[in-house]
């Protein structure tokens, strides 16, 4: 309750990059934890007992502000991926805040994309559709993250209109271990994000194998530790300018 007073929380950001040219097309801002006493706390453990309690509300705010305001120190061309708790879609000032967020920073709302993670599905109602359609209509992009985990629906799919399909890091971590049933999840699921206006992003991609794999079955962008440890926000500048 007290680690957002004290500042303990900070942000890392793992490059996104693009399936064919290897350019770095975005980062996703990930949080941590760093208490005095007991040292680093995994989100595994954290991001549930903050959900749990509500907390995730006011700890997902900080998380906006700080990862659209580092943003704006980057090339024009490369977006902002901030993860969103689905409870943070049922506050009724929660489009506020993004607004607020968005003109504090100054960063251009096409630059950023929200991920929130298939148990959204679990909360929809017309109030959630409306919030994710004024999301939209900021221009803010919309991504579901860990696509195919557990609560996937086609009929989600269609009627809330999402941007970017994250397949799950499960799939990618089978295709290696001579999986194809696997390899025809991810080759079905990119198809049909590309029939619907979607891109495709492959979690989880930690060797040169798999990073073969996922080009071969059309992903669009690729993220996971092959090219990058989630890095610093001191960091990512220097790498940036390195083109």
């Amino acid at each position: 309750r007290t680690a957002l007073e004290r500042g303990e929380f900070h942000l890392v950001y793992q490059p996104v990059i693009d399936a064919g040219s290897s350019a770095v097309k975005s980062f996703e801002a990930l949080l941590r934890w760093s208490n005095p006493e007991i040292g680093e706390v995994p989100p595994s453990k954290f991001i549930t007992i903050a959900e749990e309690t509500g907390l995730i509300v006011r700890i997902g705010e900080w998380v906006l502000r700080t990862a659209l305001e580092e943003a704006t120190h980057w090339p024009r061309d490369v977006s902002i991926a901030v993860n969103i708790s689905p409870l943070q879609l049922q506050e009724p000032s929660f489009v506020m805040k993004l607004v607020s967020a968005l003109s504090q920073s100054g960063i251009d709302a096409k630059r950023v994309e929200l991920e929130i993670t298939e148990t959204v599905f679990l909360h929809i109602n017309p109030m959630t559709q409306k919030v994710l359609r004024q999301i939209q209509g900021l221009g803010v992009r919309l991504a579901i993250d860990d696509f195919g985990a557990g609560y996937s629906s086609l009929g989600y799919l269609r009627d809330t209109n999402f941007d970017t399909i994250k397949i799950d890091r499960s799939f990618i971590q089978a295709i290696s271990s001579d999986d194809p049933e696997s390899g025809a999840i991810i080759k079905a699921v990119v198809a049909l994000a590309g029939s619907l206006g979607m891109k495709t992003v492959a979690e989880g991609v930690e060797t040169e194998e798999q990073l073969e794999m996922v080009r071969a079955l059309g992903c669009d962008r690729i993220q996971g530790y092959f090219f990058s440890d989630p890095l610093p926000g001191a960091k990512v500048r220097p790498l940036l300018a390195r083109g």
